[in-house]
């Protein structure tokens, strides 16, 4: 019998290659040659440390220069968290207190570890960024390497407790064909970045790090199973049907709609002129989400209006031609998302605090400049401009961003993430023009688990029967009004549970534009009725596993009667 583990499954696809377990740190023979440093004292133990902080950072800042998209925001992200001001400030205090620079500096990440462990919810994912910045930082003092993967040169399937962003956004998909982590969940930044890479993921995988080593691995990206030496040539015939069936849907080219004519407007993620420019050369209608706050996080004062301006524009040049729109979130900063001219840094609780559209209750005209240069883009460029405020929670505040939008001429939506602005979705739609569903909060808004806790992956999973239920009321709110809702979080990107969406009522999806062609090329095989069964059988499923077997039963199941038609 061949030995199987079971994750969270992220994206799909089979691959089949040796095990790599990464085990990231550095060598205890380095630390201990390392010692006190013998610093003279502790001004010049701190200038040591900042010395080292400053290569990591612009190593950082480097990689970020390097990619796109989401993954230049969380390595910029990563930069900024590695020069925090009150981490260098506790390390300072650990000093004086008479602890030796290392020791200083690993009491000083443990305790932001504690605080923002404590904090959960979306802080508690930054855990991971600071103990690889801790390891970073280390290494460049005792005068080791920066730790992280090593590319492999052949095939490989990486295993690890879990994968820090800078680990993530270097890897080759190319040699690193799947990737299996212990930790994490569907939205964590390993599960964001394998999306980006179209890479077979699975998270949560309790026991994986044992069980690889010396392994040959078959990752199930649509199911989660792990199996452990399977039998060579069976394996070979599945990995060569998935490939077949992948290339299939790598040939689409939209537009979107299922087989029986009903159109799905598919759409891309973005954050940067760069990562626009590359989805606008790909088969989308548009994009669903432009996440404005990522092209901010390493700027310590806020940008002029003039200066926002140039950047918006340069995002929604590419997409003026034909009839495609772009939708602009205004600031989502706070919790996870620091902004150093517009957060909070001493929230007790940032996920549950002020954070995106609550930064305008103190500082409004943050906000209004924004949507000034929102305006100014849109004119320039005569992009179709939509503009959609994240962490909606009353139709009070739906109603006051509604105003303050089209008073500048464009068209105004919120984001579904709070469970109150779901159940007042119908109220939403009569002070705005569109809906757009942010699935990897609402989900953890809903199940109250934080995202990045593989205990918890079970409850953080978008196929929970609870958030669909939210999914379904918040798009027939929308049939009903007659406008558009759509959703833009991670969940769209699954093929399977976009049939689903689609079924539940949804009528536009956003993705990694890496994913776009597998969901378009899923929904088209399947008419819309179709879509509205599978959609039934995973709200009527007990748990989010018996929902994903529900619809992977019929998907597979329509698939099969599709010739006979």
């Amino acid at each position: 019998m061949v030995t199987t583990l079971h994750g969270t499954p992220v994206v799909p696809g089979l691959a089949w290659a040796p095990a790599l377990v990464v085990a990231t740190g550095v060598p205890d023979e380095a630390v201990r040659r390392y010692g006190d440093g013998g610093h003279a004292d502790d001004a010049a133990a701190l200038a040591a440390y900042d010395a080292a902080v400053a290569a990591v950072a612009d190593g950082f800042r480097t990689k970020a220069a390097a990619a796109d998209g989401a993954t230049a925001g969380v390595l910029t992200a990563s930069a900024g968290l590695a020069t925090d001001r009150g981490l260098r400030a506790a390390v300072r205090k650990n000093l004086r207190a008479g602890q030796p620079l290392l020791t200083a500096v690993d009491h000083a990440v443990e305790q932001f570890v504690t605080v923002f462990t404590g904090m959960g919810g979306l802080m508690a994912e930054r855990v991971t960024d600071l103990r690889d910045i801790r390891s970073r930082i280390v290494a460049r003092l005792v005068g080791e390497p920066e730790p992280g993967v090593s590319m492999p040169s052949t095939p490989t399937v990486l295993v690890a407790s879990d994968l820090a962003p800078a680990d993530t956004a270097g890897l080759d998909p190319r040699v690193v064909i799947a990737l299996v982590t212990e930790r994490g969940g569907p939205t964590s930044h390993t599960a964001i970045i394998a999306r980006q890479l179209a890479i077979p993921c699975v998270v949560g995988a309790a026991g994986v790090v044992e069980a690889a080593a010396g392994r040959r691995l078959l990752v199930d990206g649509a199911t989660g199973a792990i199996e452990l030496d399977p039998e060579q040539v069976d394996a070979a015939r599945r990995v060569a049907l998935d490939a077949e069936e992948r290339a299939a849907l790598g040939a689409w080219e939209g537009p979107g709609r299922t087989a029986d004519g009903r159109p799905v407007s598919l759409l891309a993620n973005v954050a940067d002129p760069a990562s626009a420019a590359a989805a606008a050369a790909g088969p989308v209608q548009g994009v669903g989400l432009f996440r404005t706050e990522l092209g901010f996080l390493d700027r310590a004062s806020e940008p002029s209006v003039a200066e926002q301006a140039d950047i918006y524009a340069d995002v929604l040049a590419p997409f003026a031609a034909g009839e495609r729109h772009v939708v602009v979130r205004t600031l989502d900063a706070g919790s996870d998302k620091p902004i150093a001219f517009a957060t909070h840094p001493d929230e007790d609780n940032p996920a549950l605090g002020v954070r995106g559209l609550r930064l305008s209750f103190i500082d409004h005209g943050l906000l209004e400049r924004q949507l000034d240069a929102i305006a100014e883009a849109a004119k320039r460029t005569g992009t179709d401009t939509w503009v959609m405020a994240p962490m909606v929670a009353t139709v009070d505040e739906a109603r006051d961003f509604a105003t303050a939008v089209r008073a500048r001429g464009l068209r105004a939506g919120v984001m579904i993430e709070v469970p109150s602005a779901a159940l007042l979705a119908d109220r939403m739609l009569a002070e705005v023009d569109f809906l757009s569903i942010g699935t990897n909060d609402l989900t953890q808004y809903t199940m109250a688990a934080d995202r990045m806790c593989s205990d918890l992956a079970h409850l953080t999973d978008p196929w929970q029967p609870a958030v669909l239920q939210l999914v379904a009321l918040t798009a027939a709110a929308g049939q009903r009004a007659g406008k558009p809702v759509g959703v833009c979080g991670e969940a769209a990107a699954d093929p399977l549970l976009a049939c689903v969406l689609v079924g539940l009522g949804v009528t536009s999806l956003s993705m990694a534009v890496a994913a776009v062609r597998a969901v378009g090329a899923r929904l088209g095989a399947i008419t819309l009725a179709q879509c509205q069964e599978m959609a039934r059988a995973a709200l009527a499923a007990p748990t989010p596993a018996a929902a994903r077997d529900a619809a992977r039963s019929l998907a597979t199941a329509q698939r099969h009667q599709q010739p006979e038609e």
